[in-house]
């Protein structure tokens, strides 16, 4: 039943999934990068569109909702759905005045994570900006004086600064997957896309790179450990002799990106990688969140 949903209705399908977090297996950054490279495009959180939950905007896109903002309590977010159906918010102070059950932490994530961009459609660090500004206090004398707009000094994000702020403020990110920032450099070192890796032959030596999205290590597995790794194409099967493991585990452990160097095992159109070497790729510190050894 899930099969046929998630392949006719995957908005909805998807939806459903982040709105009744945590369950299932996969965090909802794995979710949300599978249902992108089936065609669905998601948008990302703002306070203009999104209700609390995630909905669905068209057959073919779905809105992230303001649930999945860290930090932002339901209170705030019902409340700023609640007073987004009388009027659109004109400014980030109309946000303010409006909403005053968002407090001053609440704002600067909404801001940092872009969910305040297109209001005036403006950029992350104007919105940072603006959010300091409209939450400074004013005494009753000071409360009906209209500031005067300053443009904001900050430096604009880079596109790395801005991953990592998707990944710190809500745990994913609806743009490019962080390894398609890495890929010419991956190109040069001779390492394969997860897609690639289908069409070569068995036992061929190969290096696959990506995001540890789970770790394994089954009681039954007579010490094996399994990863999976997920690039901007798919994801990829890693297994891990006790030996290897034994040897390189801080590696396997504590770093969310690795490069793997292995033998290929292509059974029947079925992808794994058996790894013989091991190494961290540093990609800024990015969290990738994962699941480990449940």
């Amino acid at each position: 039943a899930s099969a046929y949903l998630k392949c006719h209705y995957l908005a909805a399908f998807l939806a459903a999934m982040l709105n009744n977090q945590p369950m299932g297996f996969y965090h909802p950054a794995t979710l949300v990068k599978d249902a992108q490279r089936h065609g669905l495009r998601v948008r990302p959180a703002d306070v203009m569109q999104s209700d609390w939950d995630c909905t669905v905007d068209t057959g073919k896109s779905l809105r992230m909702g303001l649930r999945y903002i860290r930090g932002l309590r339901q209170e705030a977010g019902l409340a700023i759905e609640a007073a987004r159906r009388s009027a659109p918010f004109v400014s980030i102070d109309d946000l303010v005045q409006r909403v005053p059950e968002l407090r001053k932490d609440e704002l600067r994530t909404l801001a940092k994570t872009g969910a305040l961009n297109f209001i005036n459609d403006i950029r992350r660090r104007d919105a940072m900006w603006d959010s300091e500004r409209a939450r400074r206090p004013a005494g009753p004398l000071l409360s009906a004086v209209q500031q005067i707009e300053q443009p904001s000094p900050l430096q604009q994000m880079t596109l790395k600064e801005r991953l990592h702020a998707d990944f710190t403020g809500t745990g994913l990110t609806v743009g490019r997957h962080p390894m398609a920032y890495y890929r010419p450099e991956m190109e040069k070192r001779g390492v394969r896309t997860a897609m690639e890796l289908h069409a070569l032959r068995d036992g061929q030596l190969v290096k696959i790179a990506g995001a540890v999205i789970v770790r394994q290590r089954p009681g039954t597995a007579h010490g094996f450990v399994f990863l999976s790794l997920e690039d901007e194409t798919g994801v990829v099967n890693i297994i891990i002799e006790p030996k290897t493991f034994d040897r390189n585990k801080e590696t396997f452990v504590r770093y969310p990106f690795l490069l793997i160097h292995g033998t290929l095992q292509n059974q029947q159109g079925a992808i794994s990688v058996k790894a013989g070497k091991v190494e961290a790729i540093d990609v800024n510190a990015i969290p990738v969140p994962s699941h480990d050894f449940h």
